[in-house]
């Protein structure tokens, strides 16, 4: 689904009336209108319910008078807290809260100096069954004035469902940055498009759910082939996942080549060959310096083990570089660096390798080390490639602090992308993945629970599954760390105490529950 920016947002709205002859009061009327059915859908039913509505004086408080007109129409009771004079309004807002009035709505003209008002707003907030944030939506930036900031604080300290409109009051709706006391809502219903930010880590906790309503935008504006932003949804996994033909054979269902594991680090390793064999691989080889053999050759019975020669620090020694290439030209993909390790003989060897290999890559931990003073190396590999870091490893690769790749982690990823030609995976709330052309994708789904050990190991294994399986980089990469937040999500349980190991379990059920019963084709 394609998510835009406010200034973006603000464009479509404009060219609906110059463009398209849409009247904003009809964009605003259909905005009330699915409010007013969110807002009953959350309560089970309208009738006699309290609802407190929380108006600004711009558009968004347009759309809240006019959810207001619909559930006074439904028997609630309304109670429409207005942040300005009803002269004050223009345009759309003032004939919404006109409309509201003549159907019977009542109003309080919110006054920042009468404590008396204060305490009987505080009183109706604690007492409603519902409070329906219309405040400001997408022209939040900064800090909440005192007035805002007084009501914000009333919503929050209250046990009333809240309902944002548009996006929580005090979440700027492009970083998702927000105020110390912005609104936490349950659901927010948000037009048209969604907006970045109801995505971007602390947006994301204040939205809630996220529901995204049909105003009547004309199809044409709205159409994906003008963004270059998107969330990835079930629907847009479902339509890139493989199908398999039921004359399937393991050495048609994908070929995986995995260079991972160390002496001491073979838990990278086994999670990565595993999670390649749950996502789908027909045949999966590990090759692993040979002091990791042994044990990783007893704990992984489903793939292939083989040697690589090491030094006797446990690095790669240099020839191990022609044997690997050797060793993965029958396969499919090349997914490299898990539990590695990072002597200069083995970084060596990775980026010899990397340099020489006619696979696609997935290029992961170690690697992305070996990778660090060397990104140009990038540009000469002959084929797709796609990079996993974690913050920390993104920080390394493109010489910013962490803060500074999580202050604005879709430029980061973005940029990275499309400078070294590659698709990037940037891990983390939310994972984001960039595409050489441009193109960034939001993840929503995972949570808590996956903050533990080993589950970017599992998400290599996985993308290299699916890449061996025929998807290009980018889908691959798109539907792995979507498929893998859901396997933690039905792992999690919403419990924390998550193994690396179990989310891979998840795998396949997962895929099935995108899938549903389209799991093969004739």
């Amino acid at each position: 689904m394609r998510i835009v920016l406010a200034e973006e947002m603000r464009n479509l709205d404009q060219r609906a009336g110059t463009q398209y002859g849409l009247p904003g009061l009809l964009l605003m009327e259909n905005a009330g209108h699915a409010v007013a059915e969110a807002a009953c859908s959350m309560l089970g039913g309208c009738r006699d319910k309290k609802i407190v509505i929380l108006a600004g004086k711009g558009s968004n408080g347009g759309d809240g008078s006019g959810a207001g007109r619909w559930l006074v129409n439904g028997g609630a009771r309304v109670c429409l807290v207005l942040t300005g004079r009803p002269e004050d309004l223009t345009g759309s807002a003032a004939e919404e809260l006109q409309y509201y009035l003549s159907a019977g709505g009542s109003f309080l003209a919110w006054n920042q100096e009468d404590t008396g008002q204060i305490e009987t707003v505080k009183r109706a907030i604690a007492g409603a069954d519902l409070v329906i944030d219309a405040l400001l939506g997408t022209g939040f930036a900064g800090e909440l004035r005192p007035a805002f900031r007084t009501l914000c604080q009333a919503v929050n300290a209250a046990d009333a469902r809240v309902l944002a409109v548009d996006i929580p009051t005090g979440v700027n709706a492009d970083d998702g940055r927000c105020d110390r006391d912005a609104v936490r809502a349950d659901v927010t219903v948000t037009m048209a498009l969604p907006k970045q930010g109801l995505y971007l880590y602390p947006g994301v906790i204040h939205a809630g759910e996220v529901r995204t309503a049909d105003i009547g935008m004309p199809k044409p504006m709205l159409s994906e082939e003008e963004g270059d932003r998107f969330v990835i949804t079930e629907e847009l996994v479902r339509d890139l996942l493989p199908l398999r033909p039921k004359n399937m054979h393991k050495g048609a269902a994908g070929r995986v080549t995995l260079a991972a594991g160390s002496e001491g680090y073979i838990g990278a390793a086994a999670l990565s060959g595993f999670a390649a064999v749950k996502g789908g691989a027909g045949l999966v080889t590990l090759l692993t310096p040979a002091g990791a053999r042994p044990l990783l050759a007893v704990k992984l019975t489903e793939v292939m083990v083989k040697s690589l020669p090491q030094t006797g620090t446990g690095g790669l020694s240099p020839d191990a570089a022609d044997l690997l290439i050797d060793e993965s030209k029958d396969g499919d993909v090349l997914a490299i660096g898990p539990g590695l390790g990072t002597s200069e003989e083995t970084q060596t060897v990775v980026r010899q390798a990397l340099l020489e290999t006619q696979l696609p890559c997935v290029i992961d931990a170690d690697a992305l080390t070996a990778l660090q003073g060397h990104a140009d190396l990038l540009l000469h590999m002959a084929a797709e490639k796609v990079l996993t870091p974690h913050p920390g490893e993104m920080a390394r690769l493109t010489g910013l602090t962490v803060a500074q790749v999580e202050k604005d982690r879709v430029e980061t990823a973005k940029a990275f992308a499309r400078q070294w030609q590659c698709v990037l995976v940037l891990k983390g709330v939310p994972t984001v993945v960039a595409d050489p052309d441009g193109t960034v994708y939001l993840n929503p789904t995972g949570n808590p629970a996956m903050a533990t050990g080993g589950c970017g190991d599992v998400l290599t294994g996985l993308l290299a599954a699916l890449m061996a399986q025929g998807m290009p980089a980018i889908d691959a990469a798109v539907s792995a760390v979507y498929l893998h937040g859901l396997a933690g999500d039905l792992a999690a349980g919403g419990s924390v105490g998550l193994a690396a190991s179990e989310l891979s379990a998840k795998l396949p059920e997962a895929r099935k529950l995108v899938q549903g019963d389209l799991r093969t084709v004739l």
